[in-house]
């Protein structure tokens, strides 16, 4: 049983934002799917929401900016995992993000604030008894890894033609 992600967004401005999840969740080869209702406008449609999944594998990842109340909404009513990734706003220099990490006792959502960290959050809960799901993660850590080693290749080899080149200069 595989499972998937519902990336449940407050409002159709999260979208774009959202899709950055859904990016790294199909290179992790994650089922996701997308879903908008607000916790402040939309409750029942929240609520409604949660029970569709409820007999389901899931981890929800929620995407809301401004005031935040969607995460800890949607920790508050279900059993499974919720990842908070609060987009973040220049238009209040990052301080929304206090309405993601301040919430009432009794929620247990984590803050991811960069797509990517919640796209590999969301799928190593799905991968506790997934196993190919965890290789899968593996090779990504593993291509990143790599992609850190061939940059420190890459400024070797740039430093190392640059004394070259000086060297020969001096001769």
């Amino acid at each position: 049983m595989r499972g998937k992600v519902v990336i449940l967004m407050g409002s159709k401005s999260d979208y774009e934002f959202s899709q950055q999840i859904g990016k790294y969740l199909e290179t992790l080869g994650v089922n996701y799917e997308f879903r908008i209702a607000s916790a402040h406008k939309t409750p029942e449609k929240v609520l409604e929401i949660l029970r569709e999944y409820e007999e389901e594998k899931v981890v929800y990842i929620t995407v809301a900016g401004r005031s935040n109340a969607l995460s800890a909404f949607v920790d508050a009513n279900t059993l499974k995992p919720v990842i908070a990734c609060p987009p973040y706003s220049e238009k209040f220099s990052g301080a929304d993000i206090f309405s993601s990490l301040r919430v009432p006792s009794g929620i247990g959502s984590v803050v991811i604030i960069e797509p990517e960290g919640a796209a590999i959050a969301a799928a190593k809960i799905l991968a506790l008894d997934d196993p190919e799901l965890s290789e899968k993660i593996r090779e990504y850590q593993i291509s990143k890894k790599m992609e850190i080693e061939e940059a420190d290749k890459s400024v070797r080899r740039n430093k190392s033609e640059k004394y070259a080149v000086t060297d020969k200069a001096r001769v």
